[in-house]
């Protein structure tokens, strides 16, 4: 029985890169040596096990062949003849096809080492096309690496069209779409991945809220000369700098889709959107199956964004609307992922990229300031229901009053 390291682990300590977790593939060994030697087994479809003091996993040696549709329609074959060759060839890119033995060797039979010279994301056999999972997966490994200056082999690119012209995507579940592309809108480059999926036809299958925004394009009062769907790609890269949550960062790549609902002929400006692109954001968390606190939270920034860049010029009964439709006195969380994209957002629009927002300061700072907005005094003054409501609301918007005034002495008025 024979233990190599495999996969991320070599690709990434040839790049220089820390090893964030450890795979091994043990060849010759059987299910029941591995048990033996008090390792743990997990997984349905293939034997994998972990090992008894570090808890790596060890997966046996195993090829696999087609027998459905989509990213579980397969068959693995484990047994004392599948080679450490056999093995890498099933796997996705070349970089991820090398193997590490324990005398230190490296082994690199489809030229993985190459590649990650050439910085290419390169597929290691036709087989690739069998499985539609992978087209989300070079795209995320586009988004982690994009800032070494990775890019997509041409061949595989091609070979990742074929597939979504193949419909192969329809097979995906929601669960394993929205897994990829929360892991990639946390990669460094996140942008990548939807640029990617856009260039091989998949961003229409998947996500056709974002596809339709190519083209349309934005009023240049307040954005840079360039489309939404591009403005939507420098939103994420900066939405990376400021070191967003995944909750703000899907919340900002929701916050624009009502513009590709804006007639032609009223282009370039887009009024009154921001209803359909809250419509919208909910649409494609629903069918994403997204988790509710982010979805809640892309809702909330499609429709309140534009009040949120201009907040500092409302009225105070209209700053508490905005207060209010984000329900800061139950949920503060909801109010940091706002503001965060928000100043995302502006910064993106700016000509430097760490320009101030005090926005953000003024909104974090007065919904403070409404929740201290004391209701026992007025229910002691005998006030209940509806009248206790509006009681409760001008005062909340009296102290709105008096905090912007202290504000605007710090800031002036953008």
């Amino acid at each position: 029985m024979d233990i190599y390291l495999v996969g991320g682990a070599v690709r990434d300590e040839l790049l220089g890169l820390p090893v964030k977790e450890k795979d091994w593939v043990v060849v010759g060994g059987t299910p029941d040596t591995l048990l033996a030697q008090g390792y743990k087994p997990v997984g349905n479809d293939f034997p994998v096990f972990l090992h008894p003091q570090t808890g790596e996993e060890y997966a046996l040696a195993r090829t696999e062949r087609k027998h459905g549709q989509g990213h579980g329609g397969f068959l693995f074959h484990t047994a004392g003849d599948v080679t450490l060759e056999d093995d890498l060839k099933r796997r996705d890119l070349t970089i991820n096809a090398m193997a590490r033995a324990g005398d230190g060797r490296l082994i690199d039979p489809y030229n993985g080492q190459n590649d990650l010279k050439e910085r290419l994301l390169r597929h290691v056999s036709p087989a690739f096309a069998e499985d539609p999972l992978r087209v989300l997966r070079v795209a995320r490994f586009a988004a982690r690496y994009h800032w070494l200056g990775f890019r997509v082999a041409r061949e595989t690119m091609d070979l990742m069209t074929d597939i979504v012209l193949a419909g192969e995507l329809q097979h995906l579940s929601p669960e394993r779409v929205w897994k990829e592309t929360s892991r990639a809108l946390m990669e460094r480059s996140p942008q990548m991945f939807f640029r990617v999926l856009h260039e091989c036809g998949a961003l229409a299958e998947l996500f056709p809220e974002l596809a339709n925004l190519d083209g349309i394009p934005q009023s240049p009062d307040h954005h840079p000369t360039v489309d939404v769907l591009t403005h939507q790609w420098r939103c994420l890269a900066q939405a990376a700098r400021q070191n967003l949550s995944l909750t703000g960062r899907y919340a900002l790549l929701c916050h624009d889709l009502g513009k590709a609902s804006t007639p032609p002929d009223r282009w370039p400006r887009h009024q009154n959107y921001e209803r359909q692109s809250e419509t919208l954001a909910l649409e494609m968390s629903r069918r994403l199956r997204v988790p509710r606190e982010m979805a809640d939270a892309a809702a909330v920034m499609a429709r309140w964004q534009n009040r949120g860049r201009r907040v500092l010029k409302l009225r105070p009964p209209r700053v508490w609307e905005v207060l209010h439709a984000l329900d800061v006195i139950r949920r503060p969380r909801r109010l940091r992922f706002f503001v965060d994209a928000c100043e995302a957002d502006y910064r993106t629009c700016q000509a430097d990229p760490k320009a101030p927002f005090p926005q953000g300061e003024f909104l974090l700072g007065v919904a403070e300031v409404v929740r201290t907005v004391d209701v026992a005094g007025l229910r002691q003054a005998g006030l209940s229901g509806p009248a206790l409501g509006r009681a409760l609301e001008s005062k909340r918007i009296r102290a709105i009053r008096l905090y912007r005034q202290e504000f605007v002495e710090k800031w002036p008025l953008p």
